[in-house]
């Protein structure tokens, strides 16, 4: 099969304990991912979720506060967006351009005291791989979540939000390789 190759399948679990996102979702989207001759040569994302690199994205069409989109996703058995790269931010931007049109999106970034942000992980808050909007963060701590203002229409478009506006979400979790 070639690299461009992708299929439509049930998931059948294998003896492998399956991941909370194996247990959420029945159809997964796959493709080639990794060179031909390994034993596992496809990786996999829930229909309707995006794949880069080695990660399922969900770009939410319904709108929650903060508190509630990280719950969503973490029902989904995945977590808001922690965006380590300039890759994975211009990948997100763009996939976030994409119809239907929305403006915000909730991402995995928190203000957990004033001025220290952490993303939902634990992964290390990197203030060189940060893409916030001019003039942002607002000083203060009122504006404690982060969302990604599409319509910016450039990479730093990053902006604090207050936790109780109902806006769309970006989950992620690792691609599935089977």
């Amino acid at each position: 099969m070639s690299s461009t190759e992708s299929a439509v399948v049930p998931f059948c679990h294998s003896s492998d304990q399956p991941s909370a996102l194996q247990q959420q979702f029945s159809e997964w989207e796959c493709d080639s991912a990794v060179p031909q001759g390994t034993d596992r040569g496809w990786m996999c994302c829930p229909k309707g979720w995006r794949r880069f690199q080695g990660s399922c994205y969900f770009l939410s069409t319904d709108t929650m506060n903060c508190a509630e989109s990280a719950r969503n996703c973490t029902g989904m058995g995945s977590q808001l967006v922690v965006i380590t790269s300039k890759a994975e931010q211009e990948f997100l931007s763009e996939q976030g351009t994409q119809p239907p049109t929305r403006d915000n999106f909730y991402i995995g970034l928190f203000e957990v005291d004033v001025d220290q942000w952490q993303w939902v992980d634990k992964t290390p808050y990197n203030e060189t791989a940060a893409f916030w909007r001019n003039g942002e963060p607002a000083p203060g701590h009122a504006e404690n979540c982060t969302v990604m203002h599409v319509p910016e229409r450039n990479l730093n478009n990053w902006n604090d939000v207050v936790p109780i506006a109902k806006l769309h979400r970006i989950c992620e979790a690792a691609a599935v390789i089977v």
